[in-house]
């Protein structure tokens, strides 16, 4: 199973404040382990909201808003990608990451849809058109 694991942001990453050197050192470390084990697929820390925009649709009228984004709890500093086998075995990595903010943090762990999940409205042909899509991401990556 894929799961995305999500860094909440904090009133630091907001702000633009760079992890330091020994924060960097531990998660470069943790890192190295998830890809050893096989596991990371991706993972990248986000920049602050404020560089960032929002798109709210209704209907076919779109509105965007800039960042900052006031709620920062509901925010997200930094992601992973893993392949792991259960739920279990992602919480337990999760449990052995470094704490990734100077204070109380949150990880978030979220399961990935595969195409097996998405029901009957999943037709052939878009189960075709999906995999075809996947491979052209994939060589795009390398």
């Amino acid at each position: 199973m894929r799961v995305i694991v999500l860094v909440k942001a904090n009133k630091d990453s907001e702000a633009g404040k760079l992890p330091s050197a020994t924060a960097l050192t531990a998660m470069m470390k943790f890192n190295e382990e998830l890809v050893k084990a096989g596991i990371m697929l991706a993972g990248e820390g986000l920049q602050a909201s404020s560089k960032g925009a929002r798109v709210h649709f209704s209907g076919t009228k779109r509105t965007v808003t800039d960042g900052p984004f006031a709620e920062t709890k509901e925010l997200i500093a930094g992601y992973w990608m893993w392949q792991v086998r259960s739920m279990d075995e992602a919480i337990e990595w999760v449990r052995r990451c470094p704490n990734p903010h100077n204070e109380d943090s949150i990880i978030e762990i979220r399961p990935v849809f595969e195409a097996e999940d998405l029901g009957p409205g999943l037709t052939e042909e878009l189960k075709e058109k999906e995999a075809e899509i996947r491979r052209k991401t994939e060589a795009q990556r390398r």
